[in-house]
């Protein structure tokens, strides 16, 4: 029955999967990087182009949010007709999309890369490696965009399936194709590219037969395609804010970067190496804030705000649960791990600077949890403008800010005045980066518990 409630577990293990298989292509690219290609460049350049494709899917935010809002709504309420119209119209919307970000990546791309802060041979290999993936951005964005109207659906497992293609392909290609397995030549670092995108070729092809297979209930009728100003706008209204919140988020997360890639090769390899270990708890913030915009808009749909909110409520019970216990686990086993990255002794510098910042962002755990669960409800509602003030006003007046005092001995301000900075290099950053998830996820709370984000007509 279209109105009746998922267990919020049945929502989350697909993606938990997804995601740890995800994780587990950042850490084959980190390990082939940090033990089979010598010097720090490759290790920093990799941690250049995780962000770069974690902004990818940032500018395709504006067709993939809408569609799961709006696809939740219409099947909680029983109107597929309506769910179908709002797949071909985000669709539509992303192919169009797509054209501009094709010739935005071409025009400003390699200025982007070049005023990141890397030294030059990380700049060049990061160069090398984005002029691989980015001529398969049509699928990637078909990916992600098909991938959310299905989850808007309840419908993870087929998500799930999908995203299990790309990131199964992607280690394993990688893998091959950068050491010369079975014959194949070794590609050494464009190996890695290579098989990235093989990945999301391959996944976006799995999407397609989800959604477009004569049996599949999203599966949008002719009719469908034909422009509709109205659904236009209903797209637009829920999707501009999320796309302005997804970009501007991504943007500053570059701008931080590149507060840490000037600090030198060590420190930006140790931030990559940190941020793939801390990612191991971002899984399940990141499935439970998928199940908790699923259920939020299932549950408003059907016209049951109490449901709604019960239901957000269990999700973000367990992710602080889960995230609390990955928090413990950090501070015990940052050591070994950030060893494992680095290959033992091959660079003695980068590994307890990585592990210092491990531990440093361990406590910001249960706070990302709430940011990340009750973000994802008011998403799910449509209530999309609320976490993009948020997380300007987290990164924008708090992060980055914070993080130029910190980490620098000195700071210019606008008008030429040079303020005296704490000097702490990349520990400094990543206190500032504690910090703002510290900030958002109470911001996010006390949002949630107004209770205003349930009454949003999409």
């Amino acid at each position: 029955m279209a109105n009746a409630p998922q267990p919020v577990w049945r929502l989350v293990w697909p993606v938990l999967v997804e995601q740890l298989l995800g994780l587990a292509v950042g850490f084959t690219d980190k390990w082939l990087a940090g033990n089979l290609l010598e010097g720090a460049e490759p290790l920093a350049a990799v941690g250049l182009v995780a962000y770069c494709l974690s902004f990818l899917p940032a500018l395709f935010a504006v067709p993939a949010v809408a569609v799961t809002a709006l696809v939740a709504r219409s099947v909680g309420g029983g109107d597929f007709a309506a769910a179908r119209r709002a797949v071909a119209q985000s669709l539509s919307v992303a192919g169009l999309l797509v054209f501009g970000i094709l010739g935005g990546v071409a025009t400003v791309g390699p200025a982007i890369l070049g005023g990141m802060g890397l030294a030059g041979g990380s700049t060049a290999l990061a160069g090398r490696y984005m002029a691989i993936v980015v001529p398969v951005l049509p699928a990637m964005i078909f990916l992600h965009v098909g991938v959310a109207a299905l989850r808007g659906a309840g419908d993870m497992r087929a998500g799930f399936v999908s995203m299990t293609v790309v990131n199964m392909v992607n280690a394993g290609a990688s893998f091959a194709l950068a050491v010369g397995l079975a014959g194949l030549p070794r590609l050494g670092w464009e190996g890695l590219a290579w098989g990235t995108a093989a990945g999301y070729v391959l996944g976006a092809a799995c999407v397609a037969w989800f959604l477009f297979h004569p049996r599949a209930e999203l599966r949008p009728r002719r009719v469908d395609w034909r422009p509709d100003l109205g659904w236009l706008r209903r797209i637009l209204r829920v999707g501009l804010p999320a796309g302005a919140d997804a970009v501007g988020n991504a943007a500053c997360h570059l701008a931080f970067l590149s507060i840490v890639n000037r600090l030198g090769d060590v420190a930006a390899a140790a931030h990559a190496v940190a941020i793939t270990i801390e990612s191991l708890a971002f899984l399940p913030g990141s499935a439970f804030m998928v199940a908790a915009a699923t259920l939020a808009g299932q549950a408003l749909g059907a016209g049951d705000p109490r449901r709604a909110k019960r239901s957000v409520w269990q999700a973000a019970w367990a992710c602080l649960g889960l995230m609390t216990v990955a928090g413990l686990c950090f501070v015990l086993a940052a050591d070994p791990l950030a060893g494992w990255f680095v290959g033992g002794g091959q660079r003695s510098d980068v590994a307890p600077l990585a592990a210092r910042l491990v531990r440093i962002v361990a406590c910001a755990q249960p706070p990302l949890a709430i940011l990340m669960v009750f973000s994802g409800a008011v998403r799910g509602a449509g209530a999309t403008r609320v976490p993009m003030l948020v997380n300007f006003m987290g990164l924008l007046l708090l992060r980055l800010p914070l993080a130029l005092w910190l980490a620098r001995e000195s700071v210019l301000l606008p008008g030429g005045i040079t303020i005296a900075g704490l000097g702490l290099s990349v520990v400094g950053a990543w206190y500032a980066m504690a910090a703002d998830l510290t900030f958002r996820g109470a911001a996010m709370l006390v949002i949630f518990l107004r209770g205003r984000w349930a009454r949003v007509s999409v």
